[in-house]
């Protein structure tokens, strides 16, 4: 497709391309046919919610599954009724699951066709921000539990995804917000594929036009993916801002999209790394300097819990040696375990 970027997965046979652009959707019977996981494909079940608004042509016969709007449709009991109506549909192993939607209908798309027959094909067609540089790409997939969030899921990778930027001029400013938080974190990174987009962008991946804007996300997060697929060391540095951003979403009553969450959770981060002297004052500037140029706000809602805060931390899938915590530092973003709640308290105390 003329002016689609693409952006290849490297992961050994199992690699597959990402193409970015407008109208990337309308690639979705062409990548279906010439993908290797799906080419024998005789029917795909379209799974997406109620509000998306985004058609497809799979150019085999489907039939959609639309799953409620919003977080609460990632839960155990969508997975079961996806799979419910995959089998009343007659999908088999050979067949495939088309997500449409953002990063909720990856997820949930995701993880039923990982257990579905103990694995079909997914693809993805990604129609938020927050989709498109993060959700949809990398292979992770899960549901939330009362809990905590993602705390059932697996690692499925997808065989292709299609990034339609033409879509995002439908999106309402705040879905769009969501998304520049994940994308603001991506300059902390400290990848290569990070420091070539950040130097083609004068610094600045805000400066960069929508489809390029894309494209580098996905080109950082594939190189990560790609040195640790399953997150047993450094893809855990994609969780950056995440342990406070899910904290305050699991808290659920701050009215935050994640990106926006994600965004506060980035700035208390680098005030944890402060504290810990891992970084200086010049640090935490650019991290507020940064979330400024994508107009994030990055302070702390008035009325936060820190005791039930700092409990929601030891519940985080990173947790496994006391409060795990991905943090700047000298050489760049670390995951530190055991930090100290009393440092994590002064922290938010500051924020």
């Amino acid at each position: 497709m003329s002016g689609t970027i693409r952006v290849d997965v490297p992961l050994g046979d199992r690699s597959y391309p990402v193409l970015v652009g407008a109208g990337a959707r309308h690639e979705l019977a062409p990548v279906l046919r010439e993908s290797k996981l799906t080419a024998g494909a005789q029917r795909a079940a379209v799974v997406t919610q109620p509000g998306i608004g985004v058609d497809v042509d799979p150019g085999i016969p489907f039939e959609i599954f639309e799953i409620p709007d919003g977080e609460q449709a990632k839960e155990l009991a969508s997975i079961g009724e996806l799979c419910s109506g995959f089998a009343r549909f007659g999908l088999t192993r050979r067949d495939v699951v088309v997500g449409v939607g953002g990063g909720v209908v990856t997820d949930v798309a995701g993880f039923a066709a990982a257990v579905y027959h103990r694995g079909v094909a997914v693809v993805h067609v990604a129609t938020t921000l927050l989709g498109q540089i993060d959700a949809a790409v990398g292979g992770k997939t899960g549901v939330n539990l009362a809990e905590g969030k993602n705390l059932v899921g697996a690692f499925w990778q997808p065989a292709a995804v299609l990034c339609d930027t033409e879509v995002l001029d439908t999106l309402p400013e705040r879905e769009l917000r969501a998304g520049l938080g994940e994308l603001a974190k991506y300059h902390f990174i400290g990848s290569p594929a990070a420091q070539r987009w950040l130097a083609k962008s004068g610094g600045n991946l805000a400066e960069l036009p929508i489809d390029e804007r894309v494209a580098a996300c996905v080109a950082i997060k594939a190189e990560v993916v790609s040195s640790d697929e399953t997150e047993s060391g450094r893809r855990a540095l994609l969780n950056y801002g995440h342990t406070l951003g899910h904290a305050l979403e699991i808290a659920g009553r701050f009215d935050l999209r994640h990106g926006e969450a994600v965004a506060i959770g980035l700035r208390y981060a680098a005030e944890v790394a402060r504290l810990l002297g891992r970084i200086g004052d010049d640090r935490v500037a650019e991290h507020e300097l940064v979330l400024d140029a994508y107009g994030l706000s990055w302070k702390l809602p008035p009325d936060v819990d820190h005791d039930e805060i700092i409990e929601l931390f030891g519940r985080d899938k990173k947790a496994a040696d006391g409060i795990t915590f991905v943090l700047d530092g000298p050489d760049g973003l670390e995951a530190v375990p055991g930090v100290d709640p009393g440092v994590l308290r002064s922290a938010l105390e500051r924020m």
